[in-house]
């Protein structure tokens, strides 16, 4: 029988993702719709900062996003989500949309954005974190 670790709250910063873009993701260029890349965004936020907290969060803002380059029906995208600043019941993290092609191996930064989470209790309200220079054992990665 295995070992059960527990992870708390402060330890882990950071969050990867790894989705393929089907048609119906796409628009008439056969590239990827803004509002999926900003979903599929969001949503490796959203696991990096509920593994940081380890509380529920919900999004209280997502910040400049920039588009850098389409994304092709058919490739990969990679989502690297990181923890980069905290407040009393804030997490701020910054994500990083790569697209990959599977046959050539080419990739490159599609967009890159800023989402801000608020931690909340079981009544709904804000709820105090780890801050992130207090983390146990340091602010650490995966």
């Amino acid at each position: 029988m295995s070992e059960v670790e527990i992870i708390e709250a402060g330890r882990l910063t950071e969050a990867r993702l790894i989705e393929m873009v089907f048609p119906e993701q796409t628009n008439h260029y056969g590239t990827l719709y803004g509002g999926q890349a900003l979903a599929l965004m969001d949503k490796a936020a959203f696991i990096a900062a509920s593994r940081y907290a380890r509380r529920a969060v919900v999004t209280r803002s997502s910040e400049r996003v920039d588009f850098h380059v389409p994304v092709k029906q058919g490739q990969l995208v990679e989502l690297l989500a990181r923890v980069v600043s905290t407040g009393r019941t804030s997490i701020a993290v910054e994500v990083q949309l790569y697209s990959e092609d599977l046959l050539t191996g080419e990739r490159q930064l599609g967009t890159q954005g800023r989402f801000v989470f608020v931690a909340v209790g079981p009544d709904g309200r804000p709820s105090p974190i780890v801050a992130l220079e207090q983390a146990p054992g340091g602010a650490g990665k995966e």
